[in-house]
């Protein structure tokens, strides 16, 4: 049955997307809501995690605005404003590569840390950081050419949403008409 549910949700979020009529305000929440429900998701049941499923939604909310804010912008180009659907779910996909690095949810004895470097395997969040750690008290970096990605994409997104909030705080009404 949640399949079939699954199914009739994509066919119908496909339609809305492909129709001319449907404002691009709505297809931005279309396309970004789903991803974001599905992690939401996956830290309450999953993870046990409810006060962090509750600060993804709310960056969801303020991105979400920003975004559409963005859209609403008359003076940038096409290209620029689509340049954020590329870089927010890399930098997403690239977090999710660094704090699963370690891969602590694996078996002990194969995460990387304690096969080949004979360590602990330890994430933050934010910044997001994924490294072993020593008896003696040192560490080894894991991911670090992923953490580069992430901050370079984290950088160029908090640029242009920013743009896109200030456009929203700005000109509420052209925010607004992106929803009818």
């Amino acid at each position: 049955m949640i399949v079939f549910l699954a199914v009739i949700g994509c066919a119908s979020a496909v339609y809305l997307l492909a129709h001319p009529r449907t404002p691009s305000g709505i297809k931005v929440v279309l396309v970004t809501a789903p991803p974001v429900g599905v992690v939401a998701w996956l830290l309450v049941e999953v993870y046990e995690r409810l006060f962090t499923a509750g600060a993804v939604l709310a960056v969801f909310a303020v991105v979400l605005i920003a975004m559409i804010g963005l859209l609403a912008h008359p003076r940038l180009p096409t290209w620029s404003k689509m340049i954020v659907f590329g870089t927010v779910p890399a930098a997403a996909l690239a977090w999710l590569l660094i704090v699963t690095a370690d891969d602590t949810l694996k078996d002990p004895g194969e995460d990387p840390c304690s096969m080949y470097y004979g360590g602990v395997g330890a994430s933050k969040a934010f910044p997001p950081q994924a490294y072993c750690r020593y008896e003696d008290g040192s560490t080894h970096d894991l991911a670090t050419g992923t953490q580069f990605v992430f901050w370079v994409c984290f950088a160029v997104s908090l640029a242009l949403l920013s743009v896109g909030l200030w456009q929203a705080v700005r000109h509420p009404r052209a925010f607004v008409r992106q929803l009818r």
